[in-house]
């Protein structure tokens, strides 16, 4: 079940805004597999990495490269505000 809502957001534009399984984040204490439900979480995301987002369980991730920025789960979901995403 896609429950986690998932934004990312550069200061261009919105690159992604939709619910999915799961996104994993590279941050700088290392990956983090975020689903609905997580903890309070906040990262700052590792230059020239990708984020990996699943939209179902079981599923192939979508890869999108990330530079810059910070990622962060909260009531609403998970939002990564990047310097540049998708390049």
């Amino acid at each position: 079940m896609a429950d986690l809502h998932f934004e990312l957001v550069t200061p261009d534009k919105q690159v992604m805004s939709e619910d999915v399984y799961m996104v994993v984040v590279a941050g700088t204490e290392g990956q983090e597999g975020i689903m609905a439900g997580h903890a309070p979480y906040m990262t700052v995301l590792k230059d020239n990495e990708e984020v990996a987002v699943y939209r179902t369980a079981g599923g192939q991730p979508e890869r999108i490269a990330v530079s810059g920025g910070f990622a962060e789960m909260g009531a609403n979901g998970l939002t990564i505000l990047a310097e540049k995403a998708g390049e």
